[in-house]
């Protein structure tokens, strides 16, 4: 109990040496930025699937609070209804351009946790953080398609093959099983590349655990409070959604940064025992 005790007051204490709601800001300005693209990629690509926009719309209701994705309503359709090749590599160049300052902005953060002085060279930096980026998507996107439409899949699967009960609950089950272990795989090895320092990839383990749960408890929680509590519209008019999804950002850059100073912190009194264990 006197080391969790010790272990949260240095957390405290790091947290508000290192500035993490300011760090945590600038995260979710970058993300902000990135969403629209990110957006456009995907929904680029969904009128080759001849998919109804009025089940797209569905899908964002389902994923969101609805006054974030009633801000996105009518881009939705009509890039539905429309096939554009073009707007599909502005989608790719602009995402990832944006998406990679977030990340870029995350891997200061955590030079800032390991009190790392030495920066990287810009092209360097800018290459990392766009693989780290690309590792971020994909994860997302698994997070979202086994969770959302995994029961598409089943209904597809058992209508070709008969699953039985016992099976079918299993796949349910491995479906958010293997959702949270891809999360928390790509955010272990974005917390071991991040900092600019050599690290075991295990030390890594711990901060992207914690981030993993505390992403999914906080996203879950807000939800439910913005649908039941939280009427951002009344105070903001048409820009309730818009702030919402920046709060929501800044949750998620406040986690991923705690994260970070919890793996320094562990990596500090590793270092610290080393040193007793030698003299």
């Amino acid at each position: 109990m006197k080391k969790m005790i010790s272990f949260v007051k240095s957390l405290g204490k790091e947290f508000s040496n290192d500035n993490v709601p300011l760090l945590a800001a600038a995260q979710g300005y970058y993300y902000l930025l990135s969403l629209i693209p990110m957006l456009i990629l995907i929904l680029s690509v969904l009128p080759y699937l001849n998919l109804d926009p009025d089940q797209a719309m569905a899908f964002m209701s389902d994923i969101m609070p609805e006054e974030i994705a009633g801000i996105f309503e009518d881009q939705i359709v009509d890039i539905l209804t429309e096939q554009r090749g073009g707007l599909l590599t502005v989608g790719i160049l602009g995402t990832i351009w944006s998406a990679s300052s977030g990340m870029n902005a995350f891997m200061q953060a955590s030079d800032l946790a390991y009190n790392v002085r030495n920066k990287r060279p810009f092209i360097k930096a800018r290459l990392l953080s766009i693989a780290l980026t690309f590792g971020m998507i994909i994860a997302l996107i698994i997070a979202l398609v086994l969770p959302i439409f995994g029961d598409v899949l089943i209904d597809y699967v058992q209508s070709v093959v008969n699953i039985p009960a016992g099976t079918e609950m299993l796949i349910q089950v491995l479906r958010w099983t293997v959702s949270i272990v891809v999360i928390a795989g790509v955010l272990s090895a974005l917390y071991h590349f991040a900092p600019n320092i050599k690290l075991p990839f295990k030390t890594a383990i711990p901060g992207a655990l914690f981030a993993t749960v505390a992403w999914l408890v906080t996203s879950f929680g807000f939800s439910i409070y913005i649908n039941n509590f939280g009427n951002y519209s009344e105070t903001y008019g048409s820009l309730g959604g818009v702030v919402i999804l920046m709060i929501w950002f800044f949750l998620i850059g406040i986690i991923l940064v705690v994260g970070a100073e919890i793996n320094a912190i562990l990596h500090r009194k590793r270092l610290t025992k080393g040193k007793q264990k030698i003299a």
